[in-house]
């Protein structure tokens, strides 16, 4: 017996049943002016609104702060986010929420301040020593003992899809690792996508935010099918990183198509709103998907090269540090990623082949890698790891920790090895 694809043909003693979840959802130019009204609905009187120095300096925050005030709830403002949060950052947002005495939160920015506001939510909320609630083996994974407080997220950005999902990802700086904390409860109360808010995204920026969405898609697609998995003794909930399912496939070929046809369009015109909007939505049916199916290997074996950058700085980003940001570490490792899986599913990487746009040509996964190679030349993007700073003698390293990033090795089309994991670091130093 299959479930609506051969794909998700049932094993013996493999799982029968998929779950969808999600949060509440606000799409549209200016909803941002509506989330005073949407505090209040939750109850708020007094929130932390999250943001960074440079999104405090634009005039979505005073929109954001005008919509909140306006509607009677007091805010207290934490702007100390950094790109590429760090546990010591997100302590001191939850000492901030603890010390301001909050009964939610409002996060303004991209990935880094919405899941800044994810963690410190959590911590503040139910504090515990750091590591209780950090994804295994590096921490003990600890569901919190109840409730968060509300949390409205309203994305800057169109990437990450954080107002969607149930993750924080940050550096472990005890561990000297890039990890995160996994769980439905820190999934915001509402996610506000406003596609006005775009108009502020440089276009390095958006270039970044554009592959996440991409890899997000085909990473969800074409993951273990949901049926791989052992069936579960309970009906206790299934994992996020359950894997490709019905559900998730449906949203994640879309996304991929959207982005396909309106990436090049918006970076080569950053007066192309229409373009802008329908990256914004396929970041959030990405989001969607995979919150329902988890990522694999692109995103796994982005962490350890994100962590240990030397020199390299992108254009768009603050200059005061080496930084690759998530966007670009993802697409780097995407290409020899795809190669890899691409034979053991190959009618998934043709479904894909066919979103983007491409025309079958040979192996459905080399095929893909060569159209996100494509895309990565066309709009600007470093040719490989080593354009970044990192050699084959780095890669030994890089493949240890990746296998170390479970949850996404383990979601794999099929197992890999860190002999693999080395193989594809070693084929993504250069694509051309």
């Amino acid at each position: 017996m299959t479930l609506l694809d051969p794909y998700f043909r049932l094993r013996p003693n493999g799982e029968t049943a998929f779950s969808v979840e999600g949060n509440a959802i606000k799409f549209g130019p200016g909803v941002l002016t509506e989330i005073g009204g949407d505090a209040k609905a939750f109850g708020l009187r007094r929130v932390l609104l999250v943001t960074d120095s440079r999104i405090r300096g634009l005039p979505l925050f005073q929109t954001a702060h005008d919509a909140l005030t306006g509607a009677g709830v007091e805010v207290v403002v934490f702007d100390e986010v950094v790109v590429e949060p760090t546990d010591t950052a997100i302590s001191r947002a939850a000492q901030a929420a603890i010390e301001a005495g909050v009964d939610g939160f409002v996060s303004l920015g991209g990935g880094s301040v919405m899941d800044t506001a994810k963690a410190a939510n959590l911590l503040s909320t139910w504090p515990a020593p750091f590591l209780d609630y950090v994804n295994a083996p590096l921490g003990r994974a600890l569901p919190p003992p109840g409730p968060l407080k509300p949390h409205i997220a309203c994305t800057t950005t169109f990437g990450t899809a954080a107002e969607t999902t149930g993750i924080a990802i940050f550096d472990l700086a005890e561990k000297g690792v890039k990890t995160g904390i996994l769980g439905r409860a820190l999934r915001p109360s509402l996610g506000v996508a406003d596609p006005l808010a775009l108009d502020y995204l440089p276009i390095p920026v958006l270039a970044s935010n554009g592959f996440d969405v991409l890899s997000h898609a085909i990473e969800s697609y074409t993951a273990r099918p949901f049926t791989a998995r052992a069936r579960p003794d309970a009906s206790s909930p299934r994992p996020q990183n359950q894997g490709a399912n019905p559900f998730s496939s449906l949203a994640c070929l879309e996304a991929i198509r959207l982005t396909a046809r309106n990436l090049e369009r918006a970076i080569g015109d950053s007066t192309d709103r229409d373009a802008r909007a329908a990256l914004m939505f396929a970041g959030l049916l990405a989001g969607i998907g995979f919150g329902n199916s988890g990522n694999h290997l692109p995103h796994a074996l982005s962490y350890p090269v994100a962590h240990h950058v030397r020199q390299w700085r992108a254009e768009g980003w603050p200059q005061d540090h080496a930084l690759i940001p998530h966007g670009i570490a993802v697409a780097l490792n995407a290409p020899a990623s795809f190669r890899h899986a691409g034979p053991t599913a190959p009618q998934r990487f043709q479904d894909v082949l066919h979103a983007l746009g491409g025309a079958s040509a040979g192996e459905a996964g080399e095929a893909v890698a060569s159209e996100f190679i494509r895309l990565m030349r066309n709009t600007g993007l470093p040719s490989g790891l080593a354009a970044v700073g990192y050699g084959a003698a780095d890669v030994q390293l890089l493949a240890a920790e990746a296998f170390e990033q479970k949850r996404l090795i383990d979601n794999a089309p099929s197992p890999v090895t860190v002999d693999d994991l080395e193989q594809i670091y070693r084929s993504a130093l250069r694509y051309w």
